[in-house]
Formats: C-alpha cells, structure tokens, sequence
C-alpha cells in the first residue's frame, strides 16, 4: 500500500455536494454553515522566558507564539488566576506550559534542589499522559512524572520527593495527596502553579465535589505558606470567569480572544429518514445514526478524504468499521484496508500506529468512540462524522475541532439519532451554531457533597471560623450538622474529625452518595468498575447490558446488600432501557414565577421511585424486541426540582378536554427532559420527570423536572431560570417533528415507567402554547 497521498481530496464545498446528490439522500441535509477563516496573530517572546524554554518550544515548530497565549502567560507570569478559554487546538497548552516551565527552572537551587513546583489536573489519566508525552518531548532539564492509579509505590514516592511538573487527576489529588498532605508538604509548599486542563468537564455533581478539592487544595497550600496561580483552560466553556470562579472560589480573569489560524469548517445538520419499522406503540422509527454514519464514512474514504467518526460504544466503534469495509469492498476489494476502529482498550503501541497510519495516509477513516474526544492526538483530518448530538455543545465543538487543525479547511457532520434533543437541533441550527455553549451547571452548596470535603478538610486540619467562608455561605450549617451527627467534634481550637477512619472516603467524587455498587467479572471476581448506588437499579439489574468504558457487559446478577452486580463480557444485538414507576411530593419552595394564573417554581421534593421493568431494542435500528419484568425495591430521593401549574381555565381554554389532559402533561413532560441539556450541563439521564394532570400538592396539572441526584445537582435550578427559552424549544421540538402522533424523536421517551402511554402530541403543543402565552420575558433572560 502506498505511504502517500496519491491525490488530494476534493474541495469541501465539492464534497458535500457528492454526500447529498446520492440517490435516495433527498431531504436529510437539514442545514449547511460554512464558518469562515482565521487568520494568525503573533507576538514575540516575554522577555521572563528562559533561552532554554523558548528554544524548547522552537525546536518543536513553534518559532513564534500567538498573541493570546502571550496574553495569557503574562497574566499567570504576573500571578493572576486565569482562565484560557480559546477554540479547540488554539495552543492553550503554551499559556500555562510557559510560566510554568519558567517558573521551575528559574527557581531550581545550585544543586538542582526543587524551588517551584506545578500541580496539573486533568479529568482522564489519558489526557494527563499525553500531556507528560509533550512536556517531555521538549527535552528540558525539568522533572516531569504522572501521580494516578497506574504509578508503582517507586514512582509515587519519587514524584513525592523530587518531581517540578506533576500531573495527576482530582481523584488522586482528593484521595492521595491531600489525605497525606504532611508527606508532600515540600511540594505542596513550593506550589506555584495549578493547572485545571479541560475545566468544563466539571459539572454535576462531579464539578461540585472537585470545586471543594480545590478548596481544600488552597487551605492545605496556605497552612505550607504557598498561595498558588492558578490557570485554567478550555476550548468549550460558557461564562468562563464565572464557571471558573466558581470552581476555585477565586476571582479569574477570563481570556477569550483566539489569535490562532483556521480554516473555513463546512458544517453540516443532516437527518436520517424515518423508517418503516414500528417502535413502540407503532411509532416510527428513525434511521439509526451509525448506520447513516457508516455510508458516510465509507464515501469519504473512498473519495480519499482522512476522516474521523465519533460513535458512541466501543460495540458501536467495531461495527461502524466493519460496515464501512463492507460497503468499500463493494467498490473496490484494496480499499476496506484503509478504515479502522480507534478506541478505548487499545495498547499505546497500537494507538500510535494507527495514528502514524493516519498521518501517511495509509489510513483514511477511523472509527472511534467519543470517550476519546480528549485524547486523540491525530492531526490533518479533513473531515469529522459525528453519530448522535454528544450531549452538549462542548463536546460538539471538541469533535468538530478534531478536523481541520491548523488553517486547513474542513467538514463537519452531525447525523442525528432518535432523540428529541438531536431533532430540535437539526431543525433549530441557530441554537448549535453561533450560540454559546453550555454554562457548566453544579451546585458547591449541596450538603450532600459539601459536608463529606469538611469532613476530609477536618482530618487535613482542624476547621476553624476562619476556614468556614472558604467552603460558601452554608458551610457553618453544614458543620452543626456534622457535629450532630458526631462526625465532627467541636473544641476550643475547632472543629476535629472524630473517626480513626479515612474521612476522604466519605466521598466517590464522580459518585452523586451512597455506596457505589461495584461491576465485578463473574468469571474472574475483577472490579471492572463501580456505578452509583442510585443508578445500579436502572443501569446493573439482571439482564442490563452495560456499557463500560465503550466495552458491553451482560449484568448476570445484582446484590443490593453486598453492593455488587456481576456481570461477564458479551456483544448482544440488543441494548436495555429500564422503566421506573415515580411519585413525587413537594417538600419546600425556594423561587416562584407567577403569569395568567400559570406558576413556575423552583423547591425541593421528595421523589419515590422503582424499577419495575426493562426493554429489549435492537441495536443499531431501535426496534422493541420485548420487555421484561424485574422485581427491585423502592427508592426515596430528596432532591431540587422545577415544576410548573396550569389552572383548569386555562386548560380548558387552550381546547384540551379532560380526557386529554394526561396525554398532552406527559408528552411535554417527557420533551422538557429531553431538552434541558441544551441549557444545562446535564444527561437526559441525570434528570427525571413526573406529571399529573391534578397533583395532590397543588390541586392543578402540574410537571416536575428534578436533578436524580441527593441535594440536587444545579440542572433543575438552570431550568428555573432559563424557563421560557427552555420550554420555548421543548414546544418547537415537539411541533417540528415530522411523525404524525409522537415518536422517540419527540415526545416519547427511553426510560418511561408507562410504556409511554398515553402521549398526545398535538395536545402538548396545545398545552405549551397557553403555558408560554403569559409567561414574563424577563425569566428568560435571568
């Protein structure tokens, strides 16, 4: 095979023009923007950077940095907290890299005794790894290594003793380092630089918990008489000196202008048809989105376009690959060679062959999953396929950035799925493209989260009044009840951790509480990972297929009692969804909107909820092949919710009789949810819904939404405030729908508890339009 590119693609606008004219593709291109170029700013070196730094980075191509990373260096150079906050591939690694480095090697004793220290968190050991692969290609004399669950107890202890540049996630950073904060007090006392790489992954629950680490950080830091810079960085991150300021607790400066090149992207909306088979209750259902990708796929390669296809599981991976072989093999038996899968599991060797592959053009498409969004190092792709919205513009905008690096043109693809969500956008492209992205949602003053981090912060050092305010407004509150529950102990000096046990274990970071239940191998008794107590009745029951990591497991058993669910690795034709029975009570009102006799509130609710049974769909169509009835106990959540009332006048004068109100609160109901992830941070998965057409509570027909998480997560309370923008696009999802009566497009739902019955889809729209007919424009704008 040829270790060159025998011809050069074909120009972009060309390309799409080939995609859409193949018969039978009429009508799925749903919108084009074509973003235009870039031109570069440079700026000369600081004058602070050593000879050794500068010529590091010009040996590796960068013979004059660009104008924002400039800006940025300096600013963290001066000892401001700074956010970088530029587009994918924007260099963003320079701006913190350059003080940094300069800082270690300006401050290293005459015998080479560590003077400067930098800490560096990234959400994926991936991420931090690939970043120890370009620190130490810059051959400095800078002692970089990596602290996480993969380094043996020599390289821990070495990093501990000797390392500059440690980079490290803040799970290791919660359960190792500040836990045995007296080992590393000489790192943690010439700590001068934090780096907080790809910030906006911290959101939920999990941006909750590492807000507090961080916090913990600075107050273990300022005990060893070091205040660090920190820097943060992301290409995707809405209100950045907000979201940052937030996550640290400090003032940050945000720094958003992009100086560096780019070409034009060619972005495309597209649509798979509706197909012939029948969904539940005879709805249609659409094309699966990895099969439309796979077509795709297989006509760029053939057309020698280097492209890149974002499938979800790594099942989903191996079979958009083996598809598209299949289709060029039609066309041409030398050509399925030239695609490949990409994913999770791979060794590094093999990772880099098939970049190296990549980049000879040996290889013109790859398969990979969107886990790896963050770690591919793959450049000169002409193109990106991506199979289902990723679930926020973030992570859209990561994987388009994937094509096109450096000011080469590029085409971008998102094939919608089956969902309410992925419909609206294909149908609303203003709200993908030129909107800003998500604000990243989480809530530091959940006491679920809160209290567990004060109790770790007591063990790390007495809390004293002076502590409180760095933990927020609630913290003192918290602390009264951790003493009553005796988990804290006050004394004259403060507040002391009264256990022998390890009070960093009171919280799994990436967990919402409760003890997580761990997915172990049945043949082999291996932990292959854990899921949180309140999501193992939904995603580890009996006959579950879980996916892990990109890799699909058949769960066998599930143990509540022991915290266990064993599960053996299998690839089935089939995905699960459970179906859960809710009821839901109101507890307390925080805000409340009122308009035309319609409320909005936001409070707290006790939810109740069991898992009562689960369906069978075929993958990739999304046919039910049938459903199956599990016998699991009840669950009680207290929790945030946003809820809104409708009064009967109102009901009855938007044209909807009795008979029909439950159908058109459930359809709405089930849409909402589908929708709040274009306006917060979340998963349709993280939230849940009920509606009545006459709850006991509020005597009217009333919708909840609420955060599936204790003490809430911050998505219901993003949905409050962004209400009539949120069920202004739930309306418009639902009425833009082609189907006739309701589809898993629009108003039904993967996880409803009654069989997605009954559902109206004209009646919710009704519905909607005398809810919004009212409602004060200034909600929207909060």
């Amino acid at each position: 095979m040829s270790t060159t590119r025998p011809v050069a693609p074909p120009r972009v606008d060309d390309l799409v023009r080939r995609l859409t004219s193949v018969p039978g593709r009429e009508g799925r291109l749903r919108h084009l923007e074509v973003l235009p170029a870039r031109e570069a700013v440079h700026e000369d070196w600081p004058g602070w950077v050593p000879d050794d730094v500068r010529g590091a980075f010009a040996s590796q191509g960068v013979a004059r940095p660009w104008r924002h990373q400039v800006v940025a260096a300096d600013a963290a150079h001066a000892g401001d907290h700074v956010i970088v906050a530029t587009g994918t591939a924007s260099g963003k690694s320079l701006a913190y890299q350059l003080p940094a480095l300069s800082a270690i090697r300006a401050a290293r004793g005459p015998r080479g005794e560590r003077g400067a220290s930098v800490l560096y968190l990234a959400p994926t050991k991936a991420l931090a790894h690939d970043q120890l692969a370009t620190l130490t290609s810059l051959g400095l004399d800078v002692r970089v290594s990596a602290h996480d669950g993969d380094s043996s107890y020599e390289e821990r202890d070495w990093t501990r003793d000797f390392g500059e540049y440690v980079l490290t996630n803040p799970d290791m950073l919660h359960r190792s380092l500040l836990p045995a904060h007296h080992r590393w007090s000489r790192f943690l006392g010439s700590l001068q630089y934090v780096v907080v790489d790809e910030c906006h992954h911290y959101r939920g629950v999990f941006g909750a918990h590492v807000s507090h680490v961080l916090r913990r950080l600075r107050r273990v830091c300022a005990m060893y008489g070091a205040h660090p810079t920190f820097v943060l960085a992301s290409a995707t991150v809405a209100q950045p000196e907000v979201t940052a300021g937030r996550l640290t607790g400090l003032d940050v400066v945000a720094l958003t202008r992009d100086d560096s090149p780019r070409g034009a992207v060619s972005l495309v909306l597209w649509e798979p048809p509706l197909t012939s088979h029948d969904g539940e209750n005879g709805a249609p259902v659409r094309r699966a989105a990895s099969s439309e990708v796979a077509d795709l796929l297989a006509d760029l390669v053939a057309e020698d376009v280097r492209t890149l296809a974002f499938v979800r599981s790594r099942r989903g991976v191996e079979q958009v690959a083996t598809t598209t072989a299949g289709l060029l093999a039609e066309v041409d038996p030398s050509l399925p060679g030239r695609v490949a899968a990409y994913r999770g599991g791979y060794l590094p060797e093999e990772r880099r062959a098939l970049e190296a592959s990549v980049r000879r053009g040996d290889l013109m498409g790859l398969a990979a999953t969107n886990a790896l969004e963050l770690g591919i190092d793959i450049s000169g792709l002409d193109a990106v396929l991506i199979a289902g919205f990723p679930g926020t513009r973030a992570a859209f905008w990561q994987q388009v950035g994937r094509a096109g690096r450096g000011a080469q043109d590029a085409l971008g693809v998102l094939v919608a799925k089956d969902d309410p969500l992925d419909t609206y956008l294909v149908t609303h492209p203003e709200m993908l493209i030129g909107a800003p992205v998500e604000a990243s949602v989480f809530d530091p003053d959940n006491p679920h989260v809160m209290g567990p981090h004060l109790c770790a912060a007591a063990q790390e050092q007495p809390l004293t009044e002076a502590d409180l305010p760095l933990f927020g407004p609630t913290a003192r509150e918290v602390v009264d009840e951790l003493v009553g529950l005796q988990l804290l102990r006050k004394r004259p000096r403060g507040w002391f951790w009264t256990d022998r046990g390890r009070a960093a274990d009171l919280a799994d970071i990436r967990s919402a509480g409760g003890s997580a239940v761990q997915l172990v191998e049945a043949d082999t008794g291996r932990v292959v990972g854990t899921v949180d107590a309140s999501g193992a009745h939904s995603q580890a029951h009996p006959g579950a297929v879980y996916v892990h990591q990109g890799e699909t497991w058949l769960v066998e058993s599930l143990d509540l009692d022991h915290h266990v669910a064993t599960m053996r690795r299998d690839d089935p034709a089939w995905s699960t969804t459970a179906r859960e029975v809710t009821d839901i009570s109101i507890v307390s009102t925080r805000e409340r909107r009122s308009w035309a006799g319609c409320q909005l509130t936001l409070g707290e609710v006790d939810v109740s909820h069991q898992v009562v049974s689960f369906l069978r769909r075929r993958q990739p169509g999304g046919e039910v092949l049938g459903e199956e009835p599990l016998d699991l106990p009840e669950r009680t959540l207290r929790t945030t919710a946003v809820w809104w009332t409708v009064p009967d006048d109102v009901v009855a004068e938007a044209g909807l009789a009795a008979l029909d109100v439950p159908g058109a609160a459930h359809a709405a109901e089930h849409c909402s949810i589908g929708l709040l992830p274009l306006f917060a941070t979340c998963d349709r998965w993280d939230i849940g819904g009920v509606s009545t057409a006459r709850h006991a509570d509020t005597g009217v027909l009333t919708v909840f939404v609420y955060d599936g998480h204790p003490g809430g997560a911050g998505f219901a309370e993003r949905g409050f405030h962004t209400a009539v923008a949120w069920l202004t696009a739930t309306r418009e999802a639902i009425a833009g729908c082609e189907c006739t009566s309701g589809c898993p497009s629009c108003i039904q739902s993967p996880k409803c508890g009654n069989q997605n019955n009954p559902l109206d889809k004209d009646g919710a729209i009704r519905l909607l339009d005398a809810l919004l007919s009212g409602a004060p424009r200034e909600v929207a704008k909060r």
